[in-house]
């Protein structure tokens, strides 16, 4: 076991966590984020995950791919909400909404680092404290998310955090997932199974709805490993409205369980990824970026449909749908949540 430390652009760090069987997680105090899950196949290595090689490329290409998402994960509508009937206006970030905590959120973040080793795991900390009334929300939030991978292959990200004033908090790891190490391949061959027998759609804005809709017989029923592509070609509105996924799934079964709660594929076969979560949702986006998109990263071009995430988080909307889950985080209460990758090889 073994974490390496390195430069990562002008400013930032990378942490390039090692196993005995030479997988390699590496993470950013920039966003708290993924950059690379790299494992040796068949005498070979693979990049699992997208990602770009400096902070300075994330500012400029896309800064959420990996990156810790919050303090509110997913899109708040019109930007209010309302704790103990006081009304609260965020800052707006797309179109009427807010997404992923407003502008210049967690993922544009300088975070401080800490990192442990021991015989069997390894894991890099990050510590930050989005001030009181940051994009408009209430209370001095101070959030540490840490990255374990150890050596049975799991790498795990757990999230901890607490405010001084009741605020909202759901935060998620926007990791995007290409088993076969390639950006510019689809994900459309990849097989995908998530426990799930009901999903949330979607309005015109990417808003949840407040429904709660039966998978069966939509492209939505992942409950039996299916391609993605299923999704990716269905004439389902819903598929239709974003052009692949873009939807809360909310989980059956809890963390405990032996089964995994999602299970990802690579079209070789050759290695698969087992989620496993404390959360009661996880929300599925199959990049997509439309016909035509290419961006350059890591030697290859990154296309529409180039990657594919698994949120984990209370489903978006549940500030004003409640049956979703909760997301108010009383003031002084400690929130803790955990979601377990299991790399299978």
């Amino acid at each position: 076991m073994n974490i390496i430390e390195s430069a990562f652009g002008d400013h930032a760090k990378l942490f390039t966590m090692v196993n005995d069987n030479g997988v390699q997680l590496a993470v950013t105090d920039f966003g708290a984020r993924i950059v690379h899950l790299n494992v040796p196949i068949n005498n070979e290595r693979r990049e699992l995950i997208l990602g770009f090689d400096s902070a300075e490329e994330y500012i400029a290409k896309d800064h959420y791919i990996g990156a810790t998402i919050g303090r509110v994960a997913g899109r708040i509508a019109n930007g209010s909400f309302q704790l103990n009937q006081t009304n609260y206006q965020v800052v707006k970030n797309e179109n009427d909404n807010t997404l992923h905590g407003g502008p210049d959120s967690f993922e544009m973040a300088y975070w401080q680092s800490e990192t442990d080793i021991s015989d069997n795991k390894v894991s890099t900390s990050f510590t930050h404290t989005s001030p009181n009334q940051n994009n408009g929300f209430p209370g001095n939030l101070t959030v540490k998310v840490t990255y374990t991978l150890d050596n049975d292959n799991v790498w795990q990200v757990s999230y901890e955090a607490n405010s001084d004033a009741m605020t909202l908090f759901n935060p998620t790891n926007h990791v995007y997932f290409n088993l076969t190490g390639h950006p510019g391949m689809s994900v459309a061959d990849h097989m995908l199974s998530i426990d799930a027998d009901h999903f949330a759609p979607l309005d015109d804005q990417n808003l949840t709805t407040g429904e709660q809709r039966d998978v069966a017989q939509t492209a939505f029923d992942f409950r039996k490993a299916k391609q993605v592509n299923e999704a990716l070609i269905s004439a389902d509105p819903q598929n239709q409205l974003v052009s692949g996924l873009d939807h809360p799934f909310l989980l059956n079964q809890a963390t405990d369980s032996a089964s995994p709660q999602a299970r990802l594929v690579s079209p070789d076969k050759k290695v698969a990824i087992n989620m496993r979560t404390t959360a009661p949702s996880v929300v599925v986006f199959t990049a997509n970026f439309g016909d035509g998109y290419q961006l350059p990263m890591r030697q290859e071009q990154l296309i529409n449909h180039g990657g594919i995430t698994l949120e984990t988080q209370v489903a978006p909307g549940a500030e004003k749908y409640p049956a979703f889950g909760n997301i108010v985080l009383p003031a002084n209460e400690v929130y803790q949540a955990t979601t377990r990758f299991d790399i299978d090889i």
